[in-house]
């Protein structure tokens, strides 16, 4: 099949389930796709069942789409930037500390915890699985997914102050999370093998800083180039441009290119609007990366729920998958509660934070793309699935229990604080 028909069959799915959605569900927008997703494929496989041919083209068609490069490679420098764009800086900087202790050391102490619980079950069920690709699947579900907390946020009514951590908190945690995979991934397949911890570390710095530095010198440059015009059209396209180039180059240089495009979209975002753009440049701008946004979300979102296809429903592996959500919340709360403690005389916290951040923190489809980046001898089809279930309870049940979780945790507080 021709990748334009793919991707227009995707499209028209996409836009047939918002429309249900939208008239009749009334769920939040992307949590509403992916369960229709979900449902649409359930269907197929039970009319599979009958009907074999049905099933064997739908996985073919699920399959050839490629889901981790379509996503890591493609989607996400886009949905990375859409969301960076609209952070304010002014409350970021002012939680920067705890931002950035969540989304480096909490992601390490996250992947350790989820890989150790997980190793230790895995032995006592005697299903012995080595620690390294334990360490794998504690660092594909530590990050919090970026796409699916900003999208799920947008309509929970969290307080500013709660927002702007968990919000910059998966922007960040994102790119380290990634670097942390690739190096334990690197090591597990035997290139890595004679790494040693130092070098470890620097190649860690080496992909945060240049991502870092690289995302921060391509912001400047397209603010300078959009300060010397006011042509909206053009200034759209140096956006564009300024994502796919930095995406591209990063990835050349071996730097993260999720920090790289996020450190670019927080640049642009907050010092263009007062000293490059009209009033109309922004308005546009503004305009064409939300409704980007929005159609790469609903695009993903139904992907999520269309994977279902691929994944192997092996009882003993979903069985392990429902047991992976307790470990993961509770490696992720275990993770979070140190930097919150340690922050909490000095800034403003919502009551009962770290809770907050555990729940609030969905994972979403970069966990799955990086699962399907391991090797068959890597348990794939195993950490494949519980990866999905992990998923799957996220968005669906803390997505849409998150807002009333919110209301009971924090009733009395101002939601603007």
């Amino acid at each position: 099949m021709e990748l334009f028909s793919v991707f227009a069959i995707i499209s028209t799915l996409a836009a047939l389930f918002a429309f249900v959605n939208q008239r009749f569900l009334k769920l939040p927008f992307t949590i509403g796709l992916m369960i229709m997703a979900l449902a649409f494929t359930m269907l197929v496989i039970v009319i599979g069942n009958w009907q074999p041919w049905l099933m064997d083209l739908s996985s073919q068609f699920v399959s050839a789409l490629d889901f981790k490069s379509l996503l890591l490679d493609i989607m996400l420098s886009f949905l990375l930037f859409a969301g960076a764009l609209h952070v304010k800086f002014a409350p970021l900087k002012r939680n920067i500390g705890p931002i950035l202790l969540l989304a480096t050391v909490g992601v390490l102490l996250s992947a350790g915890l989820i890989g150790g619980m997980l190793y230790f079950i895995l032995q006592w069920l005697n299903y012995p699985v080595d620690f390294i690709y334990c360490l794998l699947f504690g660092s594909m579900l530590a990050p919090t997914d970026p796409i699916a907390v900003l999208s799920i946020l947008k309509e929970a009514g969290a307080p500013k102050n709660l927002e702007v951590k968990i919000v910059g908190e998966s922007l960040f945690n994102d790119g380290v999370g990634v670097v942390v995979f690739l190096a334990l991934l690197s090591i597990a397949a035997g290139s890595g093998a004679d790494f040693s911890a130092s070098e470890i570390g620097i190649l860690f710095l080496e992909e945060v800083g240049g991502g870092l530095a690289l995302g921060l010198a391509g912001g400047y440059l397209a603010f300078r180039l959009m300060r010397s015009i006011d042509h909206y059209e053009t200034e759209v396209m140096l956006s564009l441009a300024l994502v796919m180039g930095l995406y591209s180059l990063a990835s050349a240089l071996h730097f993260s290119g999720p920090l790289a495009v996020v450190i670019a979209g927080l640049f642009i975002g907050n010092k263009s609007p007062a000293k490059a753009w009209s009033p109309n440049t922004q308005l546009y701008i503004d305009k064409f990366w939300e409704i980007l946004d929005v159609f790469l979300n609903a695009i993903l979102f139904v992907l999520i729920g269309m994977e279902l296809l691929v994944i192997q429903l092996d009882g003993f592996y979903i069985l392990l998958g429902l047991l992976a959500i307790p470990i993961t919340l509770l490696a992720r709360y275990l993770a979070v509660l140190g930097p919150v403690e340690y922050h909490k005389e000095r800034l403003d916290f919502a009551p009962k934070t770290a809770l907050l951040l555990t729940w609030g923190g969905i994972r979403g489809g970069i966990s799955i793309a990086l699962a399907l980046s391991l090797e068959e001898s890597m348990n794939r089809d195993l950490f494949l699935t519980m990866a999905y279930i992990v998923v799957i309870f996220s968005i669906i049940v803390q997505g849409l229990s998150l807002k009333k979780v919110l209301k009971i945790t924090l009733k009395g507080q101002d939601s603007n604080k």
